[in-house]
């Protein structure tokens, strides 16, 4: 048994969707579990839907009637026989059902809303693979993620039932791929009331993690649009090196600090089962890729060099000018986890508490609003945190050299630097 991921550049268009039944067919299809994203950009076309129907703006139906027929002209040419009738009605039923629900619903809940409308890219994508790969002769079952998948019904961020979960797809998924492979949607979760929740962005690989671990997966493979894990994105820093092969520990390191190579909460559910992760190209699938697995080799590595864009920079001071103790600490740590707001930096000193965060409006609000009373606060927006595993004196100055820092710490493998954009 192998799990596959396959992310929403892998399945942009058309001729994506035929490149990926192109390698399941030369890598032995059967036996599989496929986890599949939402086509190219399609997310941030469903979060636009959301945000013009939370702002009360009909427009949401015309950005939805756009995403549609997106996905009618990739299966139109897909279907170059032209028998792409019932793929067409099968999405059209997603589209359906979300405008029916927005037209119906009555809760204000933004991250409720969301949850159940961006989801259904998922759905959307994995709809026109799993047809697509049948009338190519490739037997396949679409699995409904929330059939198997359970969480809390915390939305954006679910948390997953980790018991319940791994019985269910280790019963469900064992009895299907007798007779085929498995497709199913990344990123979606069910809460216990039945509702949609995501994993958070990009959770599509947490997803093929937690497959993996529930049935004992031989290997689990993410396939993207580079070759495997590089020490840097190559969009940021030219120079950026392949590296074939990191332990389960560096890799957790890299994806806390922000490393966009893979989902920060992958790694763990795998690591427990000593399951391999191998990151290949699907350009150039023939390559082999980076392996993560317990016994690499990583005595050679490179300064990892990490960015983290549109960070915010929070600093809490009490109103009576005492020392920030525990107490204190206590509660701003409490109203962060209330809000699922995760910090990226901390740094405490006599009279303030400093914490760097991404920028996510409403919960920064909300937290600023439920501490305001008992700190003075001060915040900055549009900042950079640039992380460097590994480093060395002479890539610190490259980087760092003339640059406006607001908060620098230091270990003894780490270094973190939060900086203005």
């Amino acid at each position: 048994m192998q799990v596959y991921k396959f992310g929403g550049a892998s399945v942009k268009d058309a001729a994506a969707v035929k490149n990926v039944i192109s390698i399941l067919q030369e890598n032995n299809f059967k036996e599989k579990v496929v986890v599949v994203s939402a086509m190219g950009k399609s997310t941030n076309e469903l979060e636009k839907v959301v945000n013009q129907y939370y702002a009360g703006d009909d427009l949401w139906k015309a950005t939805l009637e756009q995403l549609f027929q997106k996905h009618v002209a990739i299966m139109r040419e897909l279907y170059t026989n032209g028998s792409y009738d019932n793929a067409v009605k099968e999405v059209q039923v997603i589209i359906d059902q979300t405008t029916k629900f927005l037209t119906e619903n009555q809760s204000r809940n933004y991250n409720y809303i969301y949850d159940q409308v961006v989801s259904i890219g998922e759905y959307i994508s994995t709809t026109i693979v799993s047809d697509y790969a049948n009338s190519v002769g490739l037997q396949n079952t679409l699995l409904n993620v929330k059939e198997v998948l359970f969480t809390d019904n915390a939305y954006t961020e679910g948390k997953v039932d980790f018991k319940k979960t791994e019985k269910s797809i280790s019963e469900k998924v064992n009895t299907l791929t007798q007779t085929g492979f498995v497709i199913t949607q990344g990123f979606v979760g069910c809460t216990p009331e039945g509702f949609s929740t995501t994993l958070g962005r990009e959770g599509s690989d947490y997803t093929a993690s937690i497959f993996a671990y529930a049935l004992n997966a031989e290997r689990m493979t993410v396939w993207k649009d580079v070759e495997g894990i590089m020490n840097a994105d190559p969009k940021e820093f030219s120079e950026a090196q392949f590296l074939s092969e990191i332990t389960y520990h560096e890799a957790i390191e890299m994806t806390y600090y922000g490393a966009s190579v893979i989902h920060p909460k992958t790694i763990k559910p795998i690591q427990n089962k000593n399951i391999p992760l191998e990151v290949r190209s699907f350009v150039n699938y023939s390559k082999r890729g980076s392996v993560i697995s317990a016994n690499a080799n990583t005595n050679f590595l490179p300064p990892i060099l990490i960015w983290k864009r549109g960070q915010s920079l929070l600093s809490f001071s009490a109103k009576d000018f005492s020392f920030i103790a525990e107490d204190h600490l206590s509660k701003v740590f409490g109203t962060f986890a209330e809000n699922r707001l995760r910090i990226n930096l901390m740094q405490n000193a006599a009279i303030s508490f400093s914490v760097a965060v991404d920028f996510k409006k409403e919960k920064i609000e909300n937290v600023i609003e439920q501490l305001k009373d008992d700190f003075s606060i001060t915040r900055n927006d549009g900042l950079s945190l640039l992380t460097i595993r590994h480093y060395n004196k002479g890539i610190i100055d490259k980087l760092t050299k003339d640059k406006d820092i607001l908060l620098r710490q230091i270990s003894r493998n780490t270094l973190q630097v939060l900086m203005r954009e």
